[in-house]
């Protein structure tokens, strides 16, 4: 284990969780309609905070070996993306531009699966539980939007 590279990748995931940390969801997001199975509040720091050390071995393992760079590229998409996704919505709270925001973050982070999975198979698993929630935060974003069609935006 390469614990400087380890670190390097959580610091980037940490530069992702600050805006979550800073830009609450507040109260405009506890008045909207959300759908049933929402997962309660305290999930989600929970599951990000298993997912980023994951999402962060996994891209130490890849950037271990050779001719990778594609696989890192594809991680570093998804972790801006990943970035992005919570000052539109939750910040400017525009929820249509999130799930355009939210789908460009799937199809980085199944890139980043497929990618590190013909790499390093214990890296691709490592990641897959990252498609898994980014696929129902894309959807619970998709059903608020529609839930709240006329919610007002920043």
């Amino acid at each position: 284990m390469d614990w400087t590279l380890f670190l390097t990748y959580l610091a980037a995931c940490g530069a992702a969780a600050t805006t979550g940390a800073m830009i609450k969801p507040g109260p405009w997001y506890a008045a909207l309609q959300k759908p049933s199975w929402t997962p309660p509040d305290w999930v989600f720091p929970v599951v990000w905070f298993i997912l980023y050390f994951s999402i962060s071995y996994a891209a130490m393992r890849v950037a271990l070996l050779p001719d990778t760079g594609q696989a890192l590229a594809w991680w570093s998409v998804q972790i801006a993306l990943n970035t992005l996704w919570t000052p539109v919505f939750f910040g400017l709270k525009r929820m249509q531009a999130g799930l355009v925001v939210i789908a460009c973050l799937w199809l980085a982070v199944a890139a980043t699966v497929v990618t590190f999975f013909a790499a390093d198979w214990v890296a691709g698993l490592l990641m897959f539980p990252y498609l898994v929630w980014a696929s129902i935060a894309g959807a619970l974003n998709y059903s608020v939007w529609k839930l709240n069609p006329n919610a007002p935006a920043a």
